[in-house]
């Protein structure tokens, strides 16, 4: 009977210490498990921080060489900047829990809905069509505020605008200059005022964000 007892022990031991090391190597196999996503999640994120800041340098010199004075580059990157603006704008109204950033949101679909609205004539003015779509950069920037996580959401956002401001800024400042049409020129140039006020807020909020 004893002997028996003593079996028993033995194999409620052995029965217990196997599961401790099945919990052991589970936890350990989770652990690691979690550790290689939070790497690749991590790893997604600087690249598409890296393919935000390529697409905004080619923007920008895209904004001063041709879009400054071709009235088909001017028109083709106006329109855009509009969609672009309005389509991240409605991403951030439903993502973000920043009441600065929604703010912020909400006056991009409101005024660049507008500011759309008052281009358009001038484009069909100037014999122009505005772009029906965006291009592979600008859906580029779309791609990556719906992928970035919630952590990284409105930084994300926000640096995006910075850039798309500024750029959109050079643009318009630079066909009101050096346009060759005059209606298209005088709609940059009383839109390039809004697009700096947009532009210096942005940048307040970035600022915010850092601190």
């Amino acid at each position: 009977m004893k002997r028996t007892l003593m079996l028993s022990a033995a194999a409620l031991a052995a029965l217990s210490l196997a599961a401790c090391n099945k919990t052991a190597a589970n936890n350990a196999g989770s652990t690691a498990s979690d550790t290689a996503a939070n790497a690749a999640t991590s790893a997604a994120t600087a690249t598409n921080k890296a393919e935000d800041a390529t697409g905004a340098a080619v923007g920008a010199t895209s904004a001063n060489t041709l879009g400054s004075h071709d009235t088909g580059a001017f028109v083709s990157n106006a329109s855009q900047g509009d969609m672009y603006e309005v389509q991240a704008a409605q991403i951030a109204q439903k993502r973000s829990k920043n009441k600065d950033v929604v703010a912020f949101a909400k006056m991009m679909v409101k005024d660049h809905t507008k500011s759309t609205a008052m281009m358009k004539p001038l484009m069909a003015a100037a014999n122009q069509t505005p772009a029906a779509k965006l291009d592979d950069r600008r859906q580029g920037f779309i791609d990556h505020l719906n992928s970035a996580s919630d952590a990284d959401f409105d930084k994300t956002y926000i640096d995006q605008q910075v850039a798309a401001h500024q750029e959109a800024l050079d643009l318009l400042q630079g066909y009101a200059k050096d346009g060759s049409d005059a209606g298209l020129k005088g709609g940059a140039a009383n839109l390039a005022p809004t697009v700096q006020m947009h532009l210096d807020k942005a940048k307040s909020i970035q600022a915010g964000l850092k601190s």
